[in-house]
């Protein structure tokens, strides 16, 4: 009969599902009402039928972090039939653009997953890279799930006990998160109401070190911790002052509890306590915000702060709470706001790392909507006041971690080719030395392998084609959040643009537009089959005064969307659909509407045309990287007679040589065509005529230099009388 219940539960969300990934289209940045962050009745203010079937009457909010529960009617009776759950009453977890995606869950009495509703979003891959029914298709894998497994992305392993779910190509970061979501907010209530028992953990046994430590003594032992929570970081202006700081401690231990609270008040304490209760204190010494919230309003539950030990969080009541009116150890600091709080569970154990959680709201600057954000930091008594110190600790990988092991050897692959490119450019000059102008393949055969391993490994295998909206991203995560974690989580990515912030600097934006670029190769190699296979005599370069017109769109493009950005970043990632990046490589020129088609095929096949029309006339990343290439350390070489000569400029397809022979760095992309012409000595005019004339006069052709130049001939000194010498080339009066 359960099985039948549980069959019929999961047909029904299924066909729930379905029906809403037609609603989903409109979830992007979508207005939800202020209501459903704070009212007690979410339900008013959320699907919540949709994602528990059969529910037709819901709770208000209840516990901490806050659940709903539904109600079916059955013979004119209200029979229980599950939980739903708002995904940012519980995790602030981010996506990709750096804010959370907010999910409606629905969990079943079981602790099984029984429907998922995405109600926003603000991943740009979603609304034109990739269509949001993949999002919806990616959460339908969780139906049926209990809350209690261990759920990973990528491949199940039945040996080590994990399910495996089916990514999304091309937004791996996006489903990270989402799978973060899920399992935090339902294993939190699913351990909440009880369908998992908490974890059993060995209580601490105190070790006795005689001391009784000063304030300084505490913080630098690691006995009393701090949080610090900056305006910024809940979507606050910039100032000299934290949104809060809050110091806090654990308080059981008699050393420690003596010397923070001193003898009497410590011994008042304990006598208080019964067995497996656990007291620690917080005070705050900055900014003007309540640690104590709203609780009393709230029926007593203090709903700023928390304790989570594991995968189990614990709250306090206001029977949990006692004043604390001063803090016995030297030097410690003046306080405005303090509190003890005990923790009353015996799954709870000082010997084990647990975690303070500081819970606020955060305000998205671009929208004025709130969201719940969690500040944190990890308590672990030291070894000194542990028996036998702390005992061992296996930590699970982090969310990223898992992607690196996962992918290890894909990863290897791609670091050894950015390695391999790099070094390879290094020795370009050994390189254009061994080609000529008629012979370019000791350059050429690294550079056009460089390009078919970038279209097809890295471009259209690891999807890693790199992005302006990854610059916009970047650029509000330095000025609002930073969280490593959030870039880690596309290894690619993150190594691409280590190497691409690295070579910008060290030699210019050219190595990664003109070697590693997946769409700049694909265009390059489209030119150079194009007139391979007799189109050549339709090949065409704009006329210098609208190539030198038309290379500045590319800037007012990058400055454009970086503007939009500042006031709507939603909007600036609709924009970057200028790069035809996801069309071609995420998601396929054939898989999308037809404008988006339109537009990457024409770039391509004008492409087979004009050398890079992209690249060098509207590509917004190729703008942001020109920049910082203006303070490269090495660039490419020049003779003093390239200021009148321009034999390399004809034969530059990016056009970077200017009519005075200068190389624009910020436009080059380091084909190394005119690094061949320099040491070439039959093609490079000041080169040749040095050997036409020292052939004509008879004069030996040394090697060339450095410098480009044949180096000079100089004469022998002259023996002593009497010993025979033997005739020695006449010194050249001019070598160049």
């Amino acid at each position: 009969m359960n099985f039948l219940a549980a069959l019929r539960n999961l047909l029904l969300s299924a066909v729930l599902s379905s029906a809403a990934s037609l609603a989903i289209a409109n979830t992007y940045e979508a207005q939800l009402p202020a209501e459903i962050n704070s009212a007690p009745e979410l339900c008013k203010y959320a699907p919540c039928n949709e994602v528990l079937p059969g529910a037709t009457s819901f709770s208000e909010r209840k516990g901490q972090p806050p659940y709903v529960e539904g109600y079916a009617e059955e013979g004119g009776k209200k029979k229980f039939v599950g939980y739903v759950m708002l995904s940012t009453d519980i995790t602030d977890t981010p996506a990709y653009s750096g804010k959370p995606v907010i999910t409606l869950i629905g969990m079943d009495t079981g602790g099984h997953f029984v429907g998922v509703r995405i109600l926003k979003h603000s991943e740009p891959i979603l609304l034109l890279g990739i269509p949001e029914s993949s999002l919806v298709r990616f959460n339908q894998q969780y139906l049926g799930k209990f809350v209690g497994d261990n759920i990973e992305i990528g491949q199940s392993r039945p040996e080590e006990n994990i399910t495996g779910l089916d990514a999304i190509s091309g937004a791996t970061v996006t489903v990270i998160s989402q799978n973060q979501v899920m399992m935090t907010s339902g294993t939190a209530v699913a351990r909440q109401v009880g369908i998992l028992k908490p974890t059993i953990r060995e209580q601490a046994r105190f070790a006795q070190t005689g001391a009784k430590p000063d304030w300084a003594t505490l913080v630098k032992q690691g006995a009393v911790q701090r949080i610090v929570v900056t305006p910024e970081q809940v979507g606050l202006p910039r100032g000299p002052q934290p949104f809060v700081e809050l110091w806090f401690g654990y308080l059981n231990h008699p050393e420690l509890g003596r010397a923070i609270l001193g003898d009497g008040p410590y011994n008042s304490l304990m006598s208080g306590l019964k067995e497996g209760e656990h007291a620690l204190f917080v005070i705050r010494t900055g900014g003007k915000e309540s640690f104590k919230g709203s609780g009393f309003v709230r029926g007593g539950i203090y709903d700023r702060v928390q304790v989570r030990q594991g995968a189990d969080s614990f709250t306090f009541r206001d029977t949990d709470a006692f004043n604390l009116y001063g803090i016995a150890a030297p030097g410690a600091p003046a306080f405005n706001e303090s509190a003890i709080f005990i923790v009353r569970s015996k799954a709870f154990s000082a010997a084990y790392p647990w975690k303070f959680v500081f819970l606020g709201n955060r305000v998205d600057r671009a929208t004025g909507a709130r969201s719940f954000a969690n500040f944190d930091t990890e308590y672990w008594l030291p070894a000194a006041y542990l028996e036998g110190g702390r005992p061992e600790v296996v930590k699970p990988d982090a969310p990223w971690v898992r992607v690196w092991k996962t992918r290890a050897v894909e990863i290897g692959l791609f670091a050894a080719l950015l390695v391999a490119v790099g070094t390879v450019y290094g020795f370009r000059d050994k390189l254009t030395r061994r080609a000529t102008r008629k012979n370019k393949w000791p350059v050429n055969i690294f550079k056009y392998s460089a390009w078919i391993i970038s279209i097809g490994f890295v471009g259209f295998g690891m999807l890693a084609q790199p992005s302006i909206t990854q610059v916009l991203t970047w650029f509000h995560a330095l000025l609002f959040h930073w969280q490593w974690e959030l870039f880690l989580s596309d290894p690619f990515i993150f190594l691409f643009w280590i190497f691409i912030i690295v070579t910008v600097f060290v030699w210019g934006r050219g190595l990664f537009c003109g070697w590693l670029c997946p769409f700049g190769s694909l265009s390059e190699l489209l030119y150079k089959v194009g007139g391979a296979v007799g189109l050549k005599r339709f090949q065409f370069q704009l006329p210098r005064r609208w190539h030198n017109r038309l290379k500045w769109v590319k800037y007012f493009v990058f400055f454009g969307l970086l503007a939009v950005s500042v006031f709507s970043m939603g909007l600036a990632e609709k924009l970057a659909e200028v790069e035809p990046f996801k069309t071609t490589f995420l998601v396929g020129l054939f898989n999308r509407s037809w404008p988006y088609t339109l537009f990457a095929g024409g770039l391509l096949g004008l492409s087979i045309f004009i050398e890079r029309p992209f690249c060098k006339y509207l590509c917004p990343l190729g703008a942001s990287l020109a920049m910082p290439s203006t303070f490269r350390w090495f660039g490419l070489k020049r003779k003093q007679e390239c200021n009148s000569c321009k034999a390399c400029a004809v034969g530059c397809g990016a056009q970077a040589i200017d009519e005075d022979g200068r190389i624009d760095h910020r436009e080059c992309l380091h084909c190394l065509d005119c690094m061949v012409l320099y040491t070439d000595e039959h093609t490079c005019p000041p080169l040749a005529q040095e050997r036409k004339r020292r052939t004509k006069a008879g004069l030996p052709l040394t090697p060339i230099g450095a410098d480009g130049y044949y180096i000079p001939i100089k004469p022998m000194p002259a023996r002593p009388a009497g010993k025979s010498v033997r005739a020695q080339p006449e010194a050249a009066t001019s070598t160049h």
